[in-house]
């Protein structure tokens, strides 16, 4: 491995000056900053999201060009020069080692406007004792165009300084509008710079031919736990200063000593505390407003029980709660070892077998009516000013220990891209007032009073042809600066263990208000949660009190939760949006050992936004990416707190959803993530020993080398290659079956031609377009989820998709065959070969990710499946029947060839169990 930690290019991915390298950052981090390279000023953001998978955003201006119109006064013209958001991804192929590089594949601008879009192959390598000086050499297509290579050399003499040289291979007099920037005037060529990094900020100058480029840089290790030490955090309980022990009589006679352990808990943050003493079982039910790790906190309050337990006690049971909903249930069986543990004289293994750690049952919770000692115990929840608490500059707050709450807060909001202004701002003030009124039962409100803003400038009308849920918020901004945004009385439920419900009604959020539930389902020991939420909605009126608007809608979601490795989860959610579009969203994040989330989400509805850049044939499908920062890696306490940024299109009204009055997952994600991560006890007793444990600090899994298997594969499928004879007989059969359906070429067309406008072609041809993406993700999930025999299709299919494709692609290069919405008939050439005709690259690759499957599991009735799924391209004119014909066959025998080269795969084994506790991922072989 080298020794470069990864310094961002221009663009913000890792490289050099405009060019990529193979190399990505440290799993797990995060950077952000603003360069400028005439003509062109980017903020971005990246992050390795997986260890070998970087992501960047950017938000990318251009001199020269007026992003809506240069007429003084005209509608537009405030906004300024064209900006343009792309989103760049790099996959590492192959790390780098002793001898070989490492290798990456990059694609810049993947969605909307694809202004900057292209691909690139990039190898590097480092050399030297030091590994101090690294070389790379790509080729791109697009952007980059061509080859192109870039080193850096660091002196080990001057650490964090190192010179940085390339030969850009950018065609910038190709970039959008060229003509009327400094683009024009810049050509392919070499360019040099000097960085200099200085912990975790970094800079960069560079000379091109003939101008200067600029960059700044922030970068954040998310893989760390924290980044300040917790030299403000409140010390555990000390056993010398609890009170003398009493007998279980005197403790049940008197509840004074009952409501003294509650009122010291309660100092300690502890709310909704309830105690009561079964036998020889002294039981808490409590929660935590403030500490972030449930181990943690439970083990605070463990150690406080046992300091207070009356004598005779053997057993200490601690349910935590949340919004009166028991979570998650700690027993402790024996409290000599429980003593022993928080005094070190023995080590984990020792105590483990004492203690046992559950998904909490409805009777786990102890009831309000269960003890009459509340009345008695001071209440500590006055009101104040506090400064620089939970990340927060000032608020006024107060928290009883009942979770009673009231907060008043300074906020502010950024909206960007409207073409009446690149720059949306709003200030206010947040008054929120949390109150129990009962068990389970909870008001919550929250009263916005607006100080500053120019939100409500947006005055071009939502041209939107769907109900316009979202597309209104100028009218909304512009209707009162005092508003109730949100009065709701929410019922908490536990019917029964890992069971959860909640029954709402009110003002849900400053748009809408209505009634509705929600209902969560945890199994037991799996890595998956299910819930379903239905709410009656109407929308409210622009004043935000008491008005209303005539539109109403009913949403159903249903969504599933999954875990999957590098602890990132998967959610589907299918059903009817607030636009009345039914669909799927979905949603993917990471989150990294700090609690640092990642995420990203894509919607695909029946509700068709044309709004650009969508269109009437191919409508705007709402997607995003979120972050969410957890304030105690910054704090010097510990804290609950978190800042939580999204980026998607803010006046867009298909596969949107009303905001939750209470999630019910997001209520207990965190707590079961604890409960059953290693032995669920976390950073228990505080101990200096324990910040080893995997249960503190989760190693970070490296990733097994697939070298040796993949060349297995490679010399199995080399060997089993079809001899002439048999590769002779298939090219006879497969050119006869093409030329056959040559002669359904025209006729068919012109069928389809005819019905185009038909919403059922439209359908199928949507299918058509989507099923090689579904299929392939199959052939991923088979690997990551299934059995052996599963798992091993899953790896051929795969290898037979990347195949296909690659002969499929150069196929279409050299044939040229124009599309018949060319209009240039079947037996023309296209203009344009790369997006050439023949064969079909969608029924290429849904036919080499079927064919192992249906092979194996002897199931033909598989390529069915494919074969109408790639008939879609024909209903969508965008293939012939001969071209769909053509990719089927190349997908068939590719599949056939890898299935009959690797089925019998005894050398190795991929693996993923699941376990109580952890997921393990090995990878087993002998070569």
């Amino acid at each position: 491995m080298n020794a470069f930690a990864a310094v961002p290019s221009v663009q913000g991915q890792s490289g050099y000056i405009n060019m990529p390298r193979a190399g990505v950052e440290a799993d797990g981090t995060f950077s952000t900053g603003y360069s400028y390279d005439s003509p062109y000023g980017s903020f971005w953001a990246t992050s390795t999201i997986l260890p070998f998978l970087q992501v960047t955003g950017r938000y990318v201006s251009i001199n020269g060009i007026a992003g809506f119109s240069d007429v003084p006064g005209a509608y537009g013209s405030q906004y300024g020069r064209f900006k343009d958001k792309v989103v760049d991804v790099k996959l590492q192929l192959l790390r780098e080692t002793s001898w070989l590089p490492a290798i990456a594949a990059g694609r810049s601008d993947l969605f909307g406007t694809e202004l900057f879009k292209g691909e690139y192959l990039v190898a590097s390598k480092a050399f030297g004792s030091a590994n101090n000086f690294e070389a790379s050499i790509g080729y791109g297509h697009k952007r980059p165009s061509g080859l192109f290579a870039g080193a850096r050399w660091a002196p080990v003499s001057a650490p964090g300084l190192s010179f940085v040289a390339e030969y850009d291979a950018n065609d910038y007099s190709k970039d959008f509008s060229a003509g009327l920037t400094a683009a024009r005037a810049r050509s392919k060529g070499a360019a040099a710079g000097i960085e200099y990094r200085w912990g975790w900020l970094g800079a960069q100058v560079a000379r091109h031919r003939d101008h200067f480029s600029a960059n700044l840089w922030l970068t954040l290790p998310f893989d760390q736990r924290e980044f300040l030490p917790k030299l403000q955090e409140p010390p555990p309980f000390q056993s010398k200063d609890a009170p003398p022990r009493v007998s279980a009589d005197a403790w049940q006679a008197n509840g004074a000593h009952a409501a003294e352990l509650v009122q010291t808990l309660v100092r300690q943050d502890f709310k909704n505390v309830r105690v009561e003493l079964d036998g020889a079982t002294l039981k808490l039910s409590l929660t935590n407003t403030r500490i972030s790790n449930l181990g943690r906190a439970v083990g605070r309050a463990t150690r406080t029980a046992l300091a207070f337990a009356p004598e005779g006690t053997r057993v200490i049971q601690v349910t935590y709660t949340r919004q009166d909903q028991p979570i998650a249930t700690y027993e402790f069986l024996d409290l000599q070892r429980l003593t022993d543990y928080f005094t070190g004289l023995i080590d984990r293994d020792a105590f483990l077998p004492s203690v046992d750690v559950r998904y909490a049952a409805p009777e786990d919770r102890i009831n309000d009516d269960s003890i009459g000692m509340l009345a008695g115990i001071k209440d500590d929840g006055a009101l104040g000013i506090l400064v620089n608490q939970d990340g927060e500059f000032v608020k006024v707050a107060s928290e009883d220990r009942e979770t009673n709450r009231f907060k008043l807060v300074p906020k502010m909001s950024f909206f960007f891209n409207d073409p009446s202004g690149a720059l949306r701002y709003e200030l206010w003030a947040a008054a929120s007032y949390d109150r129990r009124l009962a068990q389970g039962l909870y008001l919550n409100s929250d009263l916005k009073a607006t100080v500053l803003e120019n939100v409500s400038g947006v005055t071009q009308s939502s041209n939107s042809l769907l109900p316009h849920v979202r597309t209104d918020i100028a009218e909304y901004k512009r209707g009162g600066r005092f508003k109730l945004n949100r009065l709701m009385l929410n019922q908490y439920m536990t019917p029964a263990e890992r069971v959860y419900l909640r029954v709402s009604g009110g003002f849900y959020e400053e748009m809408f208000r209505g009634f509705g539930g929600q209902a969560l389902y945890l199994p037991k020991d799996r890595r998956w949660a299910a819930d379903v939420s239905i709410d009656a909605l109407q929308q409210r009126g622009y004043k935000g009190w008491f008005d209303k608007r005539d539109y109403e809608t009913v949403t159903a979601l249903g969504a599933l939760h999954y875990r999957l490795p590098y602890d990132t989860t998967a959610t589907a959610r299918v059903g009817r949006f607030l636009a009345r579009d039914n669909g799927v969203r979905l949603e993917f994040k990471r989150r990294f050992p700090s609690g640092v989330e990642i995420g990203a989400w894509y919607s695909r509805t029946n509700g068709r936004d044309i709004t650009s850049p969508g269109t009437p044939t191919s409508p705007y499908h709402d997607k995003g990416v979120f972050l969410s920062v957890p304030l105690n890696i910054m704090l010097l306490a510990d804290t609950q707190a978190s800042a939580a940024m999204s980026l998607s299109p803010w006046t867009r009204d298909v596969g949107q959803m009303v905001q939750s009055p209470g999630d019910l997952y997001e209520m207990v994600e965190q707590p079961r993530r604890d409960m059953t991560s290693y032995d669920g006890l976390g950073n228990f007793a505080e101990r200096a020993d324990e910040q080893n444990l995997a249960a503190v600090y989760p190693p970070v899994r490296s990733m097994a080398n697939p070298w040796p298997e993949f060349r297995w594969r490679v010399e199995q499928s080399a060997s089993s290659a079809p001899r002439w004879p048999e590769w002779l007989d298939g090219s006879v059969v497969a050119g006869a079956v093409i030329a056959g359906s040559v002669l359904l070429d025209k006729p068919v067309d012109r069928f389809v031609k005819r019905h185009a406008a038909s919403s059922a072609m439209r359908v199928w041809g949507d299918v058509g377009k989507a099923m090689p993406i579904v299929l392939t993700g199959a052939a991923g999930a088979a690997v990551f989820f299934g059995d052996d025999r599963a798992q091993n299709m899953g790896l051929i299919s795969l290898e037979s998709v990347a195949a296909a494709a690659a002969i499929s692609v150069g196929t279409k290069h050299a044939i040229g065959r124009a599309r018949p919405n060319e209009a240039l008939g079947p037996y023309r050439h296209t203009t344009d070969r790369r997006d050439a005709s023949f064969p079909s690259n969608h029924s290429a690759v849904a036919f080499a990710a079927i064919t192992p499957f249906a092979k194996e599991y002897d199931a033909p009735w598989l390529y069915g499946l494919a074969a109408v799924s790639s008939m879609g391209r024909v209903a969508a004119r965008q293939h012939w029947v001969s071209d769909v014909v053509g990719g089927g066959v190349v997908g068939y025998a590719i599949g056939s060839w890898l299935w009959r080269a690797q089925r019998d795969d005894t050398k190795s084994q991929f693996a993923i169990a699941p376990g109580v506790k952890e997921i393990s991922v090995a990878w087993r072989g002998t070569y």
